[in-house]
């Protein structure tokens, strides 16, 4: 696995959420760069910190009316298109 910053992490997680909305997705298609407990630790901060609701039991949404989300570093952008 490639070492990502914390800040990279919760960008990867961000745009999983984007891309897939469905929590069980957006894991089991991050768990290939990322582990399960760092999928998990982000997302449960972006919900604290008001940057991803929960709208359903197993529904994700990036909250975009309350905060923009991060610009993609190039090198993720390949990273998060093979998702």
């Amino acid at each position: 696995m490639t070492e990502f910053s914390s800040e990279e992490k919760t960008i990867l997680v961000q745009y999983g959420i984007k891309k897939y909305e469905n929590e069980a997705t957006v894991t089991e298609k991050l768990k290939a760069i990322l582990s399960e407990k760092d999928i998990q630790r982000n997302i449960d901060t972006l919900i604290g910190t008001q940057r991803v609701r929960r709208i359903g039991p197993e529904i994700l949404q990036n909250n975009e009316s309350h905060t923009e989300l991060p610009d993609l570093p190039d090198n993720l952008k390949s990273i998060i298109d093979t998702l």
